[in-house]
């Protein structure tokens, strides 16, 4: 059936919510817009009079079909070519979502979306729902048919799987900031030691490359040995040069609500690194060089005033 303009007006002002839920499920931009289209096909389809409670109805479209698609999805990611990251996005990208409350910036950071691909799909929907967009458990219990005392008990298992896996001292923005150009400085410095007292011990560097860009399927463990491959990777290289079809300019930015590395060649984002910092030390370096996982950031970095890059490599 076709929709009147109301309804088009007033699925569009549920877009914005259902694209930062959807992202939040699947870590991937373009299978979230998929599946908020995918919800609207089916508002078109549902002579959507008879719906009581819009905004509940299409929640609970879209957060079943993000279950079904993250089921799926685990089957792919077992034949994905390395190792598999989520999609960065660039500050100021609506899909990020809520911000108000350190739960759903926490939420939507890189390394948190990175540990929720250890959850189930019932764990990531109701954490999601819950400490992202603080739906109570009343309401999630409906999305998902499971009992209020079910929701609960999923909720607090995901919640310390993800608290479990962070296990390092928070810090404010400004330390992060000086710790971050600390390291950038000692990373164009060609030497070991300045970079490797910027790290914490069991630091980690992983890429997601897709089978499309070299990235090294197993993770870079420890300080120096982390060191020693940040060494390598900021020094300017013609091999380096001809992979990402040019000269890359270097910025530090903020993905995912936290410290990023980007690099830029001809306007077109070929890499985003995403800092983990801690009290402790730069815990993981997380590097999304995936083309197919970049299109968004490339839009939205053509959209903002990034100013002069830090270096060149």
């Amino acid at each position: 059936m076709s929709l009147t303009a109301e309804y088009v007006d007033r699925f569009e002002a549920s877009r914005p919510r259902l694209e930062a839920i959807a992202y939040r499920l699947l870590g991937s931009a373009g299978e979230a817009e998929d599946a908020v289209q995918e919800t609207f096909l089916r508002w078109q389809a549902a002579g959507v009079d008879h719906i009581e409670v819009p905004e509940a109805w299409l929640t609970k479209v879209l957060t079943n079909l993000c279950l079904n698609q993250l089921t799926s999805a685990r089957a792919r990611r077992e034949t994905y070519v390395g190792r598999w990251l989520p999609e960065p996005l660039l500050a100021g990208d609506p899909m990020l979502g809520p911000a108000d409350t350190a739960e759903q910036r926490e939420s939507v950071s890189y390394a948190v979306l990175t540990l929720m691909e250890r959850l189930s799909p019932s764990e990531r929907a109701v954490y999601v729902l819950r400490e992202a967009f603080d739906y109570p458990h009343r309401e999630i219990a409906e999305i998902l048919d499971i009992t209020e005392a079910a929701s609960q008990q999923i909720f607090h298992r995901a919640k310390k799987h993800i608290a479990d896996g962070k296990a390092r001292t928070e810090i404010g923005e400004a330390a992060t900031r000086r710790i971050v150009e600390e390291f950038l400085a000692a990373a164009t410095t060609g030497r070991i030691e300045p970079l490797v007292r910027l790290l914490t011990e069991d630091a980690i560097a992983i890429g997601d490359g897709g089978g499309k860009v070299p990235a090294r399927a197993k993770a870079f463990e420890g300080a120096l040995a982390v060191a020693k491959f940040l060494r390598g990777l900021f020094i300017p290289a013609e091999a380096k040069r001809a992979l990402v079809g040019g000269t890359a300019e270097v910025y530090l930015w903020t993905a995912n609500g936290d410290p990023a590395v980007v690099a830029v060649v001809d306007g077109q984002v070929v890499g985003v690194m995403c800092l983990e910092v801690t009290a402790e030390g730069i815990a993981a370096f997380r590097s999304q060089v995936n083309p197919d996982k970049l299109e968004r950031a490339t839009a939205q970095w053509a959209a903002a005033d990034h100013g002069e890059p830090l270096f060149s490599v």
